[in-house]
């Protein structure tokens, strides 16, 4: 009897830990995580179906060899003594940062030394969140990719969330759909410290124009704020007008933070690398030098990417490697083509697709999670109800154009097959 209470005590018992009150502000799931409960869900009740996945951006394409022999002679080199290496610069191995900054800062004012390797974008995102504090006022292009407005809800920065309005208290969210063409206007936006920005758009695919960049450095200059701005699909962008780097922009590096990564360059989405920007000009309202305190925080909470990793980074940035991820790009730019034309066939309205491999595609008077259900279960396609990236994401879906070629076409049929035959406000006749 006595040995079942103290079990019965044992199982009930709670430490005396409070939970963190910022972990209670977030909603529900993070998106991706509940698109794959989804998806497991689906799969439970259609063991038979062939699901479609156009849901989570993953990239499918294999990595080519001229990368990933290098990675594997790396590996292979490290069971000897001569190849052996331990601990790496945690900013990353000087061959690399030199590499990124020619490749893809080269007619900018970035050096070396002002990049900084990392484990992948989205944990350059928490680290940032941790450089600036809590206390700190932010901004958000709406929709947007869920993780900044997440991370701003666990470092404290968000306030409450308003299940009227459908966002946080303390965020500012600036309005970027069709009807400004995916730019917010930026005379009516209250100034804050931080503006997170996306450019190609995840989820909206849109890329901003030079001039438009030049109008947020310009506002950013002029209220004394900081841009995070997030590149991580710029080598998706086909017109050669479009700048693939803020820093590209007068001004910027007085002005901006850069994260980028090479996931989706290079479908290193599994193998885990990206890097982060910090100019020696970005300033404090102190005059402090930012760059000081982000190499602080690598230091303290990040021993550096994967020796491998970064050894497959450099092979990409070689001739042969780049030539190589120019056909995967190209490859997936086709696929997006395919979706773009499939919807436009239909004579629905479809945004991106063309600078980014996402497609947003709207279904006026439609609630986004419905549309994705109506999808799943008639066509065992998965998508991305646009809801997910926030307020302005109602009515739409995010598909991604990261799948096989024939993937892509086999779910080209099914998407005319079904909307063909279903009458839909939506759809113009």
């Amino acid at each position: 009897m006595g040995g079942k209470v103290r079990r019965h005590v044992m199982a009930n018992m709670w430490t005396k830990v409070p939970r963190n009150t910022n972990m209670e502000n977030l909603q529900d799931n993070y998106l991706f995580p509940e698109i794959c409960m989804r998806e497991m869900g689906h799969i439970k009740k259609f063991p038979h179906a062939k699901l479609i996945k156009l849901g989570v951006g993953d990239t499918t394409q294999p990595i080519p060899t001229a990368i990933s022999s290098v990675m594997s002679e790396y590996a292979q080199a490290l069971s000897t003594i001569e190849g052996y290496e331990g601990y790496g610069a945690e900013q990353g191995h000087l061959k690399l940062r030199k590499a990124i900054a020619e490749k893809f800062y080269r007619n900018t004012s970035i050096s070396e030394d002002e990049v900084f390797v990392s484990d992948g974008a989205q944990c350059d995102i928490s680290r940032l969140q941790m450089l600036l504090g809590s206390n700190i006022s932010i901004a958000v292009q709406d929709p947007t990719f869920p993780a900044y407005v997440d991370s701003s809800v666990i470092i404290g920065q968000a306030g409450k969330f308003e299940e009227g309005k459908g966002k946080y208290n303390k965020i500012e969210y600036m309005s970027c759909g069709p009807e400004n063409n995916f730019f917010p206007d930026l005379r009516n936006t209250p100034r804050t410290d931080v503006i997170f920005f996306c450019s190609p758009n995840n989820p909206t695919g849109f890329a901003a124009s030079r001039q438009e960049l030049q109008q947020l450095v310009d506002f950013a200059k002029n209220n004394g704020s900081i841009i995070i701005y997030d590149s991580a699909y710029a080598s998706y962008i086909s017109d050669h007008h479009t700048p693939r780097s803020i820093f590209e922009i007068p001004g910027a590096n007085q002005v901006a933070i850069e994260v980028s990564s090479f996931s989706k360059l290079a479908g290193f989405t599994g193998v885990r690398l990206g890097w982060t920007v910090v100019p020696k000009q970005l300033r404090y309202s102190n005059g402090f030098p930012v760059i000081k305190d982000y190499n602080r925080i690598v230091c303290t909470c990040f021993n550096g990417a994967s020796n491998i990793a970064q050894a497959g980074g450099l092979a990409c940035l070689s001739p042969l490697g780049y030539k190589a991820l120019r056909s995967s790009i190209s490859y997936y730019m086709n696929n997006a083509k395919m979706l773009v034309d499939t919807f436009t066939e239909l004579n629905m309205k479809v945004y991106g697709g063309r600078n980014a491999p996402y497609l947003w595609v709207h279904f006026p008077g439609e609630k986004s999670w419905d549309i994705f259900n109506e999808i799943l279960v008639k066509t065992h396609i998965l998508t991305v109800p646009g809801r997910g990236f926030g307020y302005k994401g109602e009515e739409f879906l995010r598909i991604s154009a990261f799948a096989p070629t024939e993937v892509i076409f086999e779910a080209s049929m099914r998407l005319k097959t079904h909307f063909s035959h279903r009458r839909h406000p939506y759809v113009l006749y």
